[in-house]
This record gives structure tokens, C-alpha cells and sequence, in this order.
């Protein structure tokens, strides 16, 4: 059955619209359900991860699909289908796999070559089969796109820069504050994102770092690692009132960080203060932006800059899309020929049919040879025949399913064949 990929992304949505699409844990155990009653879906996988939320569905056809799947997602959002008018895009069949390879290859990504995405496509691919979502055409899919996600990341160098966003917003910290070395930060959440927060901030020679968490287990796991301070997010209110800079990035499904915490930690204390916000959703209370001596830049205010770093990369990206390429190549050859398998099977049945006629027929003639002889002539007869067919088969695996499909059916003509009914 064909795929259906529907989604919204960082390139045309900003993080307001993208906080509200995601779907928390509780919300795809509903939005499984919904997929699992309605009739234009045979299975969905939802890929919601800071920068997109997409559902791959497989679909009975293009139209039913896109109004299924486009509904499953208002509907479990609570968005009202208007506001997805300019942001939402749709893919197809090998477009929607084309698409889906990139995704897990990092090449969709707002930071290039993110090392997250691979391993949430997989967790996508796992959550649907928990809830019984996933069949085996989506199955296969997502088990091919994390195979050229796995490809891109050995042969290429696009995933050695995950750190993008960390280093754009240090760039502008730095500018703000008039440099960075002795300043005092503090990095909130113990994640990926946080600990490439506190290696740029020791690289750049930073006085104190403090690293809160809710769980001040992961918390000292990081310190500990980076030789740096750690606390639990209780004692926010109070580290912020000593910083020059915070970095929050703690995937949190809320607000981490309230305007009004921060207005009340500037009370009575002197120099500016910059919020750089990784999260999406956002950690921290936008208004915040508005308060006097507050500097407040999260992920919209970075894609400019660290959409530099795909010219910086341009013969990285290159090979990457040629994995991408030849990877998806692969999948759609092995499903033609998964759906072409009984036609194959039976021409080359016809084909042994015919050798094996012919044998009959000239037995007599042959009555004089060797044991070997004969052998030989019959590998010989065999031989001729499989490589006669073996074009015409790698032809037709190859061919676009529409092609394909309908040079398939002259094929049984030509040959007279009889397949089994699918």
C-alpha cells in the first residue's frame, strides 16, 4: 500500500505553531487510536521531534490519505486546519521515502546533521509498533531511511557539526556581554544540547558554570564530566540572580523559565543578562524579551545563522544526498521485487519449463552422451535462458511503479502465465 508523509517543519512554521503540533506521550496513545478507526489509514508512525511533527500513513490512496492524516493531526493538535494552509507539505510514494531518508539522514534538519534525528525516527518507528500502528510497509521504510541515516553519518562529516545553535547563540552572548571569559552562566536541563552548552562556554574560558536540572542526578553526571557546579532547578531563581548568561535546553513540555522570575531576579542587581533558549518547545516565557536589561534569543533568531553552515559543508551535503539517493534506489528496487516475486518466479519457471521440454524432446539425440557431457550441455541450455531473462527481470525491478506495473502485465500475456491470485 502506498506512503503518505504529511507534516509541518521549522522551514516554513516557527516554534509557536511547532509547540503546539507536538505530541506529548499521552497525546499518540489518542492520535493512534484515531488512526487505528479511521478507514483511509492502514497504519501511521508520528515523527514529532523539536523541529517538525510528521505522520507517515499507509494509504489506500493519495487524496482519502492526505484528508485522513491532515485531520488525525488538527484533531489531536486542537489546530485549526486553516493555520496549516501555507506551512503544511505533503509527500508520496518515493517522494515520501525520499523525504523520510533525509529526515534520519539530518539533511531536513534546521541544525545540519543533527545527531538527534536519526535515533528519534527509530523511536518514532517504536512507539507506533508498541500501539499496534505500524504495518509492514511503514515498517520497512523507517527501517531503510535509518540504514541511510546510519550511511551518512559513517561516510560523511555532516554530522560533526551538531553544536551549531549552541555556537551561533554563544556568538551573539558573546557580543551582548562584551566577551565571554570570566562571566558567570548557568546551563539549564543535563541533555545533549546542554552539555555542548557547557563545552562551549569552557572553551571559551567562562568564569563559573552551573548546571541545573530537575533530576540533580544527570545534573552532577554532567558536572562531573565537565568539572563544573550542579544544582536542581529549585535553586533557579537564585543562580540567576549571579549570571551574566543562561542557556536553558531541557525538552521540557512547558515553561521552564517565567518572565516574571526573571524580572524579579534583576531587582537590585546591576549589568544586563542573556537568555540564550534551545528548546522547542521553548523553556522560556517569551515575554521576557520585553523586560529591561534582558536579551532573550531562542531557535527562530538562530536560523539564519546556522544555515551557514551548509556552504561551509558542500561537499558533505553533496555525498550525503548521494546516499540518499542510492539508498532509496535500494528500497524501491527490493519492494519491486518483493511485489514482483511471483511474476519472476514464474517466468523463470517457464524458463526451466522450456529447458526441460526441449531436453525431453532431444533425448534420443543425446542418448550418446557421457553423464558429464550431458550435464555440461544442460548447464549450458540454462545458462542461455536465465541470462536471456535476467535483463528484462532487473528492467522491470527497476522501473516506476506505474512503468512497471504495466510493462508486468504484458509480460503474463507475452508469456502466457497463469499467477497466483495476490
Amino acid at each position: 500500500m502506498p506512503i503518505l508523509a504529511l507534516g509541518v517543519s521549522h522551514r516554513l512554521a516557527d516554534v509557536e505553531l511547532l509547540e503546539r503540533l507536538a505530541f506529548a506521550e499521552d497525546d499518540l496513545v489518542k492520535a493512534y487510536r484515531r488512526a487505528a478507526d479511521d478507514p483511509a489509514v492502514e497504519g501511521a508512525v508520528i515523527v514529532s521531534t523539536c523541529n517538525r511533527v510528521e505522520i507517515y500513513g499507509s494509504v489506500p490512496s493519495y487524496h482519502a490519505g492526505f484528508q485522513a492524516l491532515k485531520r488525525l493531526l488538527c484533531e489531536s493538535r486542537g489546530v485549526d486546519p486553516v493555520e496549516l494552509a501555507q506551512p503544511l507539505y505533503s509527500h508520496y510514494e518515493h517522494d515520501a521515502a525520499e523525504h523520510l531518508f533525509a529526515v534520519a539522514s539530518g539533511l531536513d534538519s534546521m541544525v545540519l546533521g543533527e545527531p538527534q534525528i536519526l535515533s528519534q525516527v527509530r523511536e518514532a518507528l517504536k512507539r507506533a509498533r508498541s500501539e499496534d500502528a505500524a504495518g509492514a510497509e511503514l515498517s520497512g521504510v523507517f527501517h531503510a531511511a535509518s540504514r541511510s541515516g546510519r550511511r551518512v553519518r559513517a561516510e560523511t562529516g555532516i554530522g560533526a557539526a551538531p553544536d551549531a545553535f549552541v555556537e551561533a547563540g554563544a556568538d551573539l552572548a558573546a557580543a551582548a556581554l562584551d566577551g565571554l571569559e570570566g562571566r558567570s552562566a548557568v546551563v539549564v536541563g543535563a541533555g545533549m544540547m546542554s552539555s555542548l552548552a557547557v563545552k562551549h562556554l569552557r572553551g571559551r574560558r567562562v568564569g563559573t558554570v552551573r548546571v541545573l536540572n530537575r533530576s540533580l542526578e544527570r545534573a552532577r553526571a554532567l558536572a562531573e564530566r565537565a568539572h563544573v557546579d550542579a544544582g536542581d532547578l529549585d535553586e533557579l531563581p537564585d543562580a540567576l540572580r549571579e549570571a551574566d548568561l543562561v542557556i536553558s535546553a531541557t525538552g521540557a513540555t512547558g515553561v521552564v523559565l517565567t518572565a516574571s522570575v526573571v524580572r524579579s531576579t534583576l531587582e537590585g542587581r546591576a549589568g544586563p543578562l542573556f537568555v540564550l533558549d534551545l528548546g522547542v518547545p521553548r523553556d522560556v516565557e517569551p515575554s521576557a524579551r520585553e523586560i529591561e536589561g534582558v536579551t532573550l534569543v531562542d531557535i527562530d533568531d538562530l536560523r539564519g545563522s546556522v544555515g551557514l553552515r551548509a556552504s561551509e559543508l558542500a561537499a558533505d551535503v553533496e555525498r550525503a544526498h548521494a546516499i540518499v539517493a542510492e539508498e532509496v534506489h535500494r528500497f524501491v528496487v527490493r519492494g519491486r521485487s518483493e511485489h514482483l516475486a511471483p511474476l519472476i518466479r514464474a517466468i523463470r519457471e517457464r524458463g526451466d519449463a522450456v529447458v526441460g521440454a526441449e531436453f525431453e524432446r532431444f533425448r534420443s539425440e543425446l542418448a550418446s552422451l557421457l553423464p558429464d557431457e550431458r550435464e555440461a550441455v544442460e548447464a549450458l541450455a540454462r545458462g542461455i535462458v536465465a541470462k536471456l531473462l535476467h535483463e528484462p527481470i532487473v528492467r522491470l525491478k527497476e522501473l516506476a511503479p506505474g512503468a512497471g506495473d504495466a510493462n508486468a502485465r504484458m509480460l503474463v500475456e507475452l508469456f502466457g502465465l497463469e499467477l497466483p491470485p495476490e
